[in-house]
């Protein structure tokens, strides 16, 4: 039997894999940049986002949207992240890329209840949504517990990714950064939310680029067969979510 050599398993491991990390590092920042732009002309709170999808539909769904695919984007880069720093400082890829799908975890909840509160704008009307929205905001659910590993995170995956000699003091900070992007649902945008957005692209961007383009090319063929195997399962996924 064979065995593979370690350091190769941990450099290319097998989930999410060169190509799938790489390219949710590159897209993930991206998708939460564009997503919180879309949204920046309206106050942070939640009666003005729910009026503003009374009145924007369009815009706020697609800016809601880009920012929920962002962070799940962002889970499998991540997980390439850590894998990269524990080669060297296990302990900090543990920890830090632990606290940080957690809080990932944390934002994907935020983004269904974002989700109701629109539906009730659709069904109700923003005045009844908002005194709705009002009366249940704090209530509990466990998701509120990780409310410090939102922050806490990305703070730890940052230091980690910079002893690892992964980032530069400079992209390191803007990494850290995230930690600054407002917690909670039905949340505008501000300057830490663009600082943060604009901290995940400076910092994981250049990086999902290096991924992708380390190692060998796939043959064309090759690469076209896998890139319509993705767009038939999307489709296929896509059409069987709508059936319900």
């Amino acid at each position: 039997m064979t065995t593979a050599n370690a350091s190769t398993e941990v450099a290319n491991p097998a989930f999410p894999g060169r190509w799938a990390g790489g390219a949710c590092l590159l897209l993930g920042p991206l998708s939460v940049l564009a997503g919180v732009l879309l949204r920046l002309r309206f106050d942070l709170f939640f009666p003005a986002q729910l009026s503003a999808y009374q009145d924007h539909p369009h815009l706020m769904t697609a800016s809601y949207s880009l920012v929920a695919t962002g962070w799940v984007l962002l889970g499998p880069g991540v997980v390439l992240l850590a894998t990269r720093i524990g080669e060297r400082f296990r302990e900090l890829a543990a920890w830090g890329g632990a606290l940080t799908l957690l809080g990932l975890f944390a934002r994907t909840f935020h983004a269904g209840v974002d989700h109701l509160g629109f539906q009730l704008v659709t069904v109700q009307g923003a005045a009844s949504a908002t005194r709705t929205v009002s009366e249940s905001y704090g209530a509990f659910h466990v998701f509120s517990t990780l409310n410090a590993a939102i922050m806490g995170g990305w703070i730890l995956l940052a230091v980690g990714a910079y002893r690892a000699r992964l980032l530069g003091p400079a992209r390191a900070v803007a990494l850290a950064l995230a930690s600054a992007m407002p917690l909670g649902v039905l949340k505008g945008t501000t300057a830490w939310s663009v600082a943060a957005a604009a901290g995940l692209c400076v910092a994981l961007v250049p990086l999902g680029v290096a991924v992708l383009r380390t190692g060998p090319t796939p043959r064309a063929s090759t690469a076209a067969g896998r890139l319509l195997l993705v767009g038939v399962v999307g489709v296929a996924m896509f059409l069987f979510g709508q059936a319900g």
